[in-house]
């Protein structure tokens, strides 16, 4: 067989196996623990989402600093200073910004940062915005340099200069643009430059939430929804929901649909035990994945350290996913570890999977990573 077509056929093989990767990765992001949101949980949450500060549950800092930066607007008659929403995906930044549009009775335009990939998307869009408008950008760490640029002078003098041609006969046009109040969204605030970071008059940072708030979403979700439940099934929907509302209203509807068709239709913690280890979630909130990679890393690699593209391969995964999808649960657990020398199991990953703790483990009996 000819080198060449070795070449294609190993080429082949890869572009294959790459696929199925990706192929496993869209599955896992629609599981029920995954923070992105698909087309199904948008459609629910719009009917769940709270309509002003005070039905909003958790998050009391951020209403409080919030509400009084709205009020004081609108005592002024003026628009809102520019408001930066940063935390992980799935505790409310869209529903906050819809919030602010309904505080202020202003309009709402929705776009997203890789939607905006060239100054010019940005020009169009602020040069429709009306005055007092709410422009929301979901993902505004993912807008393109020259769009950023193009940015700053919007949110500060309210202008952008729009050119036309190129080279030495290129025009700057001043173009005029009314007052509004940009809102945006960043699960990533660190990978935001200074400069626009400065330019937003209000920046609030979401936190996970409390068990005992999760609690109070899932009992006002499954109002609005018409589920029948008691108070500690809910509870326990709660205890496995990651912190995250965004998880919580998800478990919800699943263990509301084995109580529809396995039981009486009534979730109470018997049904919501059977139904969340039905679909792999645990007592901690781990799904398949997460415990996956926990068992590879004791049973297979003793703990660690391991790198991330080996523990990427010994679960199936892409590394972006074991990456960006389990460990970040894992690590807020306090049951993976990253060090300079890869990720290591604590000895809370051990006692979670039932297993003792190795003598040789990196780890103190309480959990302490030793210095290397």
């Amino acid at each position: 067989m000819s080198e060449g077509v070795e070449s294609a056929i190993q080429a082949s093989l890869e572009e294959a196996d790459s696929a199925l990767l990706e192929q496993r990765s869209l599955e896992l992001r629609g599981s029920l623990t995954d923070t992105g949101a698909d087309a199904d949980d948008r459609a629910v949450e719009a009917a769940l989402r709270p309509r002003t500060l005070d039905e909003v549950i958790g998050q009391e800092r951020v209403r409080e600093q919030l509400s009084l930066v709205l009020e004081a607007a609108r005592s002024r008659a003026r628009t809102a200073d520019h408001v930066l929403l940063s935390g992980p995906p799935g505790l409310g930044k869209t529903t906050l910004a819809m919030i602010i549009a309904a505080e202020m009775s202003a309009p709402l335009r929705l776009t997203s940062g890789p939607a905006i990939t060239h100054a010019g998307d940005l020009a169009a869009i602020l040069s429709g915005l009306n005055e007092g408008d709410v422009l929301f950008v979901d993902e505004i760490h993912r807008m393109s340099r020259p769009a950023e640029e193009m940015l700053y002078l919007a949110m500060e003098d309210f202008r952008v200069d729009v050119i036309i041609g190129k080279g030495p006969g290129a025009t700057s046009i001043p173009l005029e643009i009314p007052p509004f109040t940009l809102v945006g969204a960043t699960t990533r605030a660190g990978l935001l430059p200074g400069p626009l970071r400065d330019r937003f008059g209000f920046t609030a940072h979401l936190e996970f939430y409390e068990p005992a708030e999760l609690d109070l979403i899932v009992q006002r979700s499954a109002g609005l929804l018409e589920v029948s439940s008691d108070a500690e099934g809910t509870a326990e929907i709660a205890s496995r929901s990651r912190g995250t509302p965004r998880i919580a209203n998800r478990l919800l509807r699943r263990v509301r649909d084995y109580a529809q068709v396995r039981a009486d239709g009534v979730v109470n913690l018997d049904i919501a035990r059977r139904a969340l280890d039905l679909f792999e979630v645990d007592e901690s909130g781990l799904d398949r994945l997460d415990r996956a990679v926990l068992d590879a890393l004791c049973r297979r690699f003793g703990g660690g350290p391991v790198g991330l593209s080996t523990l990427a391969v010994a679960v199936g995964e892409e590394r972006e996913t074991v990456e960006e999808v389990a460990e970040p649960f894992l690590v807020r657990r306090g049951l993976l570890a990253r060090t300079p020398r890869g990720r290591v199991a604590t000895a809370a990953a051990w006692a979670h999977l039932g297993l003792p703790v190795p003598a040789a483990a990196p780890f103190s009996d309480d959990g302490t990573l030793f210095s290397e």
